[in-house]
């Protein structure tokens, strides 16, 4: 341990003359809703808006004669690698997946500059992944993992390194991201068990939760990708060998919706901009509650590259996990007045936020896709027991996965 710690301090030391360190923040907001003293340790203000610099930076600066890095992203190990590439004066090659949003490619590109090249492979990361291996030991180069590093795991431990001495000692509970496990192993590995820890993900990418089932990394048979920042496949085999005595217990994970919730709430209360990464660890508050009360708890903000595109989703998404917009199916009856009489059964408080409706000939009855905000979920209790009195015939699709992604 004082070893790794030695190592880690040094780390911190050499990257001052590149980036000044992270702020520490005491957050106002969420110490009176939760009654602790919160901090956010806001790895969003970085220079490339999340904490993976770090990582890259610490890898490069222990390789000084290696002129090649290969990495593989969709995005923020990209730009962390790429903001690197040019800081040392090295080449970089960063394969990223065809799907990758147009903002990350951009971002990575002004970060790197002329000292990279992105190349587009693949419609998944598996594919690009592999094809960036092949790359790398064909060119000779160092691949550079996002996480299942030694070197990477020792640059994220740097946040630990800057918590400690902004905050004079450690705090009594940490809550951090997983992902690959890169960030969350190296300050576990700093601070020990001294803290309470809580390990956060996605519900839909948790591997670290999986593989504390399993005793061993398993890859996951599926991925929901929203929270791409932590969103990963199987963690890594390096970091699994720092968390796998941590025990379930000491997880949580978050679904996806309820996560959105948390960043509209950070971004209209605050101010602060957080991807659905970044936002984790604050939304996993809400399930800590008592434990953390009088406490001094430290929150990992990991990342703040949001495409504001993605807001109207979001809001959709934090507005259907808490019950204030759904989407249904009405068969109307195909005659005059048959609109009127629903639009009746409307409260003061509900809006139509969509309505689909196209007249079927020769049909007694046609389907109308309607979607409804209101400002109170019990308001939909009233609408559904005026629409069943009224003897109309519907069906709640909300959440409905399937009919979701192709309705809504």
């Amino acid at each position: 341990m004082t070893d790794f710690k030695t190592i880690a301090r040094a780390a911190a030391a050499e990257m001052r003359a590149v980036f000044a360190e992270t702020p520490l923040s005491r957050n106002a907001h969420l110490s009176d809703l939760y009654g602790a003293d919160i901090w956010l340790k806001r790895e969003d203000l970085s220079p490339v808006r999340s904490y993976k610099l770090r990582g890259a930076f610490n890898a490069m600066r222990k390789r000084p004669e290696q002129d090649l890095f290969v990495a593989a992203s969709a995005g923020n190990h990209a730009q962390g690698v790429a903001f690197m590439c040019r800081h040392f004066g090295k080449t970089g090659v960063i394969f990223m997946p065809v799907t990758t949003p147009q903002q990350k490619i951009q971002k990575t590109r002004m970060f790197g500059g002329d000292a990279i090249e992105i190349r587009m492979i693949g419609d998944y990361f598996d594919d690009c992944l592999q094809a960036a291996q092949e790359f790398c030991a064909e060119a000779g180069g160092h691949f550079l993992s996002p996480f299942d590093d030694e070197d990477v795991i020792e640059g994220q431990a740097t946040v630990a390194v800057e918590i400690e001495e902004e905050l004079g000692q450690a705090p009594d509970h940490i809550v951090v991201p997983v992902g690959g496990g890169g960030l969350s192993a190296g300050m576990l590995t700093y601070f020990g068990n001294g803290p309470a820890w809580t390990f956060v993900e996605p519900a839909g990418g948790a591997c670290l939760h999986a593989a504390l089932r399993a005793g061993e990394p398993v890859r996951l048979p599926s991925v929901n990708t929203f929270a791409d920042g932590a969103a990963v496949a199987k963690i890594g085999e390096r970091t699994f060998e720092r968390l796998k005595g941590v025990g379930l217990a000491n997880t949580l994970t978050i679904p996806e919706d309820r996560l959105c919730t948390t960043i509209l709430e950070m971004l209209n209360v605050e101010g602060i901009v957080l991807e659905p990464a970044g936002a984790l660890a604050i939304d996993a508050l809400k399930d800590l509650g008592g434990s953390i009360r009088g406490k001094t708890v430290v929150c990992m903000t990991t990342g703040g590259n949001f495409d504001f595109e993605r807001l109207p989703e979001v809001k959709e998404r934090a507005q259907r996990f808490s019950g204030i917009k759904k989407y249904f199916i009405l068969r109307l009856p195909q005659r005059p007045g048959a609109l009127k009489d629903f639009l009746t059964a409307l409260g003061p408080d509900d809006d139509i936020a969509r309505f689909e409706y196209l007249k079927k000939s020769a049909r007694n009855f046609g389907s109308v896709l309607i979607g409804i905000e209101t400002t109170d979920a019990r308001n939909f209790d009233r609408l559904f027991a005026d629409l069943d009195a009224r003897g109309f015939v519907y069906q709640d699709i909300t959440e409905d996965e399937i009919l979701a992604q192709f309705l809504i």
